[in-house]
Parts: structure tokens; C-alpha cells; sequence
């Protein structure tokens, strides 16, 4: 499966048009989307971590 998160060379047509011929499905995905990104939720956990242990950081 191919996951396209709408940036533009992945919506160009010489990415997607081989892609369809051999039949790989797409699924796109809204850009820059933070919850669709693993890291984005280790960095909010690492975060709190930090600040409640540390709080003469804040």
C-alpha cells in the first residue's frame, strides 16, 4: 500500500501512474498530520516525563 500525505512529489503523476499499473493501492493521508506519526507522540511522552520530573525547567 502506498500512504500519500499530499506533498506534492508524491502526488506527481510519474510517481502515481507506475503505481496504478502494477495495481499498488493509495491511501492518503492529510499533511502534516500529528497523530499519524509515531514520533510525534514518543516527543509529547518524553516531554511530560521531563517536566514532571524537572520542574525548575518550566
Amino acid at each position: 500500500m502506498f500512504m500519500d500525505d499530499n506533498a506534492p512529489p508524491h502526488d506527481a503523476r510519474i510517481v502515481t501512474a507506475p503505481l496504478q499499473e502494477v495495481g499498488v493501492p493509495h491511501m492518503v493521508w492529510p499533511a502534516m498530520s500529528p497523530d499519524l506519526n509515531p514520533i510525534e507522540q514518543v516527543w509529547d511522552q518524553l516531554n511530560s516525563h521531563v517536566c514532571n520530573n524537572i520542574p525548575s525547567l518550566l
